[in-house]
């Protein structure tokens, strides 16, 4: 089987010209015996190594245990080969060196090299890496050449080229190629992923499919290439941990210049600052836990707790946001990842809990502070509010319905009875408004107070408490004529199943046959028909509070949802996409820069070739391809996307159908969506001193 190798190389390095006797270190995926990866992670100076060569076996065990355990399962950070200078000393090209010995052992088409003193292509080395040379020609050995002369074997970049592979012990010089040049992925700048979990929705396929299309869903996914994608993105932290295993990575200390200076005094005050506020918070967060904890607080507790149950939820979210916050900033260290696609992922989660946090304040702030300039403006649009909703809707609703609404005959009793109810409990309500009406000032401040001090989502969620607390006769009012009218409307089809000879069997949830007696079908009709006379005036109050307490009901939801979006909305990825989109990728792909054959063009490498050719035979073509790895990237709604599934999770199409039948039936709608909420987490104490120094800390640590 024709042998296929892919080199994947640094840009870095396939753009250098100045390199002479150096060291490739890197990668061997081998994913059969026809199929090879090399991935090329950096070059080094084989001078710096030949007098160290003992220890390289420990160096790269040491490195290869940096790296991450799903990479050391199917790889080994291990010495790949050599990377030479043909030139002579003259700066022409040497002539060839025929190796017949080294072809026969090869057992195939072998090219003659060319180069001098490079015999095979892996003349010995210098000092005691010779020894380990020659236990790696045994499994894989690569060996590649630097010319820009205008004869080439297998080029695939400006001067570079693959001379030959030492592969399971045969020396293969002639297989198909194919050069992938990449960035080596960086920290903060950019890194490879072969995709992501949430893709784009796809357009719409037609109803007939072509065949290479089913062709293409049934292919087995490139397994082998997440690991060389890992191998990528473990490149740069292998050069690193290389170098400073071999002390050849210089550890000089900081300039000590003025901008140095300035930069690390801003990061000091900044960490003072910010960890001094956050004490603040912490210790008021601290002092409202402990004085529930008290038996005399206990029952305002218990109250507070059930009358502003949405604040209080949101309130805990918020106080573990700020206790738990500089634990996350600081446990886990960026450098110690080696895989640069798991060092963002984790970098990520470390800046989406103070991020959420400083957004959500900088918007309670700027309500707040429009609150409290604007509070005489704010009332005086309550008041009015109140009394038109209260007069205009509410009143002359409930004598509209005690008339003839819409030109309907109603019962004239139950209208009158049903209207004054109502009446009398919106005057009530109203009377005990009008003596709580000198609060609603300080009800505002309050709402300022909360957004200024604990973020948007708190004061939001204190306004739904408010708004709940108001209406609540409306709400009453709701739930008694829904009593009413689904006591109504089991009655009317319990008499129709009666007349029908059906009855209901809960235990099956099935209708079965029954005989009924004359005594009960007469008692049957007499109630069927005052039941279903009076069900239009019953509909019609039923159908006007359901639209009301909907209504605000609604208005609620809208102030649910948007706090789970603030809750919800990664700040520091959409902020780190918009400066950076390099850092989300999602896909590679292969920008092609050239496709062809391997042809000898040189005549007199053709003459000397001619003897191996007649000896092995016509050696078939092989094809050379060079490409330049790239990276798709995700859009703003694809990064968002994920997120925001979450929220609506407790939410189905089968959920709003119910409740749609719900209501015809009598049901009450539901007063909120369930959306979903970051989960509490257990309370946290420790020293105001201690929490002081971890907020500082973790500041501090993200400056250096």
């Amino acid at each position: 089987m024709k042998r296929k190798c892919r080199i994947w190389l640094p840009k870095q390095l396939a753009s250098t010209d100045d390199l002479s006797h150096s060291l490739l270190f890197g990668w061997f995926v081998c994913h059969s015996s026809s199929c090879l990866d090399v991935v090329v992670s950096f070059i080094s100076d084989e001078s710096s190594l030949s007098n160290a060569g003992s220890k390289l076996q420990d160096v790269l065990r040491e490195t290869n245990e940096k790296m991450p355990s799903t990479l050391r399962d199917k790889a080994a950070f291990t010495l790949l080969g050599r990377y030479d200078i043909s030139r002579n000393a003259n700066g022409n090209v040497s002539k060839i060196i025929r190796d017949k010995d080294m072809s026969r052992k090869a057992g195939a088409y072998v090219r003659p090299c060319k180069y001098s003193g490079l015999s095979c292509g892996c003349h010995k080395v210098d000092g005691l890496l010779e020894d380990f040379r020659k236990d790696s020609v045994r499994n894989y050995w690569i060996h590649m050449v630097h010319d820009s002369a205008e004869h080439r074997i297998m080029e695939f970049h400006s001067s570079s080229r693959l001379h030959h592979i030492h592969w399971n012990g045969d020396i293969v010089s002639q297989c198909d190629v194919h050069v992938i040049v990449y960035d080596t992925p960086v920290f903060g700048s950019h890194h490879f992923s072969l995709s992501f979990s949430n893709s784009s929705p796809q357009t719409k396929a037609p109803l007939k499919k072509p065949k290479w299309v089913d062709d293409l869903h049934n292919r087995k996914p490139l397994n082998e290439m997440e690991t060389v994608i890992l191998s990528l993105n473990c490149a740069a932290a292998a050069k690193i941990a290389y170098k400073k295993i071999t002390t050849q990575l210089e550890t000089s200390s900081q300039n000590f210049s003025i901008s140095y200076l300035i930069s690390s005094l801003t990061w000091r005050l900044l960490a003072t600052i910010l960890g001094s506020l956050s004490s603040l918070y912490y210790s008021l967060a601290q002092f409202f836990y402990l004085l529930s904890s008290f038996l005399i607080f206990s029952w305002v507790h218990i109250a507070s707790r059930r009358v502003l149950k949405n604040t209080w939820i949101n309130f805990r979210i918020r106080s573990c946001q700020i206790l738990y916050w500089p634990i996350f900033l600081e446990e886990i260290d960026m450098m110690s990842i080696s895989c640069v696609k798991h060092a963002e992922k984790a970098a990520l989660q470390r800046h989406s809990t103070w991020s959420a946090m400083a957004v959500d304040l900088v918007l309670g702030n700027l309500i707040g502070l429009g609150l409290l300039f604007n509070t005489e403006s704010v009332c005086s649009f309550v008041f009015d509010f109140a009394k038109e909703f209260t007069n205009g809707i509410l009143r002359s609703g409930s004598v509209w319905l005690m008339g003839v609404p819409a030109g309907f005959k109603l019962n004239t009793e139950l209208a009158g009875v049903l209207g004054m109810v109502s009446l009398n409990v919106i005057q009530i309500w109203s009377t005990l408004w009008v003596f709580m009406a000198s609060f609603i000032f300080c009800l505002i401040r309050v709402i300022a107070i909360l957004g200024i001090t604990f973020g948007a989502t708190v004061s939001a969620a204190f306004v739904i408490d408010v708004i709940t607390f108001a209406t609540l006769h409306i709400m009453a009012l709701h739930w008694a004529i829904t009593l009413v009218y689904s006591h109504q409307i089991q009655a009317l089809a319990a008499l129709w199943r009666l007349f029908r000879g059906r009855k209901l069997n809960p235990l099956r949830q099935r209708m079965d046959s029954y005989g009924y007696t004359v005594k009960q079908h007469v008692v049957g009709s007499l109630l069927f028909t005052p039941l279903l006379l009076l069900l239009p005036t019953t509909s019609v109050f039923y159908i006007f509070f359901t639209i009301t307490s909907t209504t605000i009901n609604s208005i609620c939801m809208l102030i649910e949802f948007a706090i789970s979006v603030i809750h919800a909305t990664p700040y520091a990825e959409v902020m780190i996409w918009l400066v950076r989109r390099k850092r989300f990728p999602c896909g590679v792909w292969f920008e092609m820069e050239h496709c062809g054959e391997h042809i000898l063009k040189s005549n007199d490498a053709f003459e000397d070739s001619k003897s191996l050719l007649e000896e092995h035979g016509t050696p078939e073509k092989n094809s050379l391809m060079v490409s330049n790895l790239r990276s798709n990237f995700l859009t703003l709604g694809q990064i968002l996307l994920p997120h925001y599934k979450t929220i609506f999770s407790g939410i189905s199409a089968s959920s709003l159908t119910t409740s749609a039948r719900g209501v015809l039936s009598g049901k009450r709608m539901p007063s909120k969506l369930g959306l979903d909420l970051p989960p509490p987490r257990p309370w946290l104490h420790m020293p105001l001193r201690q929490y002081w120094m971890l907020c500082h800390n973790s500041i501090s640590s993200c400056g250096k």
